[in-house]
This record gives structure tokens, C-alpha cells and sequence, in this order.
């Protein structure tokens, strides 16, 4: 008997709780809009002492794309090995 009213005691607690916290879940998560400050406006303006260091984009994006290619070749290659060994070993094992 005392079990089961420490099991309801319990869930009418936890019942209580939720009900508290369901306003907490309305309300919005990323806050109210705050107006930047001049250092943070700063901070988001392009440096023209970068910019040097923008053109490695290109780059990247070729050599992955030639990164893929390569793969690809790789894949094709040795899955064409694969059929030869195994129709070889398919013509050597019939008479």
C-alpha cells in the first residue's frame, strides 16, 4: 500500500512539474533582437587584408572535384579486377 502511494505521489509530482514548464516551451529560443554594436559591425565587415586569402575556394572546390573523379576511377578499376579474377578462375575451373 505505501508503495503504491509513494508511485502516485510521484507522478502527480512530475505531472505538476510539466504543467509548470509547459510556458517555459513557448516561448522563443533564439531571444529578442538586439541591435549589433559598432565593434560587432566591425567584426562582420569584409578586411581588404584578406582578401588574398579568398581565392583558396577555387582551389579546394577543383581539387575535390578531381578527388571524386579519382575515386570514382579507383572504384571502377578494381571492381573490373574483380570480374577478371573471377571469371578467369570461372573458365579455369570448367574443362
Amino acid at each position: 500500500m505505501a508503495g503504491s502511494l509513494s508511485k502516485s505521489s510521484l507522478f502527480s509530482g512530475l505531472r505538476f512539474h510539466s504543467q509548470k514548464a509547459e510556458p517555459a516551451l513557448h516561448l522563443p529560443h533564439r531571444g529578442y533582437h538586439i541591435e549589433l554594436g559598432a565593434r560587432e559591425k566591425a567584426l562582420l565587415e569584409e578586411d581588404p587584408a584578406l582578401k588574398k586569402f579568398k581565392s583558396y575556394k577555387n582551389t579546394v572546390k577543383r581539387v575535390s572535384k578531381i578527388g571524386d573523379v579519382l575515386t570514382v576511377i579507383v572504384v571502377a578499376a578494381c571492381s573490373y579486377e574483380i570480374y577478371a579474377v573471377a571469371a578467369t578462375r570461372g573458365e579455369q575451373s570448367q574443362p
